[in-house]
């Protein structure tokens, strides 16, 4: 039987028990519907879960503050890439960011880094990350995923490529999708990397509406990227990454 999952802090897991918040118990009990001694698996975010169940509180306190549920045994599950993906997303306009959370979680990226290009439009609010970081624990949840992504705030792409210039291990392989041009496909890439016996880390970069501009491919360039394709159409800059890490995980899932 497919058993609902739940993120939960680590904080909230104490001797064997899962203390719940408010809003955890109402999605448990109301939306969903379960009971006491019902089962589902809770999960932190890093790659641990455990199969749980509802249980009433031990005390008139622990009632009106929260209810636990008892943790009865861990478990494991083949869902994360064998490779760590990072993405390095310009901000599309609107709320096309809430679906590229959403679809690269489900594809099994490790990290998020949304970036501020010279085309860029959106100015998020500081409230937008924490919306990033509950659709990523939603997506998640949905697709059965050990691990939840670390999504950080926005930085420009300049700050990007200046962290990133630092980085100098050799299995990490930095790719830039541009639209136009004579560079390499990205799958070609990918499958000419599995033959190195180390698996490499992947960051894939993705541009604005737009593209990046000539400025931005040779700094980037600069800083180690390689530019690739990711065929003869112009992708939205919410299509492209659906694309890229799609490429990604069929050719570490085919490896498998």
């Amino acid at each position: 039987m497919q058993l609902q999952r739940l993120v939960v802090k680590a904080e909230q897991l104490q001797n064997e028990h899962v203390r719940l918040e408010p809003s955890q118990l109402h999605y448990l009990q109301r939306v969903l519907r379960l009971s006491v001694g019902d089962r589902f698996i809770a999960m932190d975010g890093e790659g641990h879960a455990w199969l749980a169940t509802l249980k009433l509180p031990t005390d008139s306190l622990a009632q009106a503050t929260s209810i636990q549920a008892t943790i009865l045994e861990p478990i494991t599950a083949p869902t994360e890439l064998a490779v760590r993906v990072t993405l390095v997303a310009a901000l599309p306009k609107g709320n096309g960011f809430d679906e590229v959370v959403r679809q690269s979680t489900e594809l099994g990226v490790d990290q998020l880094l949304p970036v501020i290009s010279d085309r860029t439009l959106l100015n998020p609010s500081p409230q937008k990350l924490d919306r990033w970081q509950r659709i990523a624990n939603e997506a998640a949840e949905q697709s059965e995923r050990l691990c939840v992504p670390h999504i950080t705030a926005p930085i420009s792409f300049t700050a990007h490529l200046q962290q990133t210039c630092s980085q100098t291990d050799s299995r990490l392989q930095k790719y830039l999708c541009v639209a136009r041009g004579s560079t390499p496909h990205l799958l070609n890439c990918l499958q000419a990397s599995m033959s190195d016996a180390s698996l490499p880390q992947v960051t894939i970069a993705i541009g604005p509406e737009g593209g990046w501009t000539d400025a931005e491919v040779a700094a980037a360039i600069d800083a180690g990227y390689q530019p690739v394709s990711l065929g003869s159409r112009i992708l939205r800059a919410v299509t492209a990454p659906l694309v890229a890490l799609s490429l990604i995980a069929a050719v570490w899932e085919s490896e498998r």
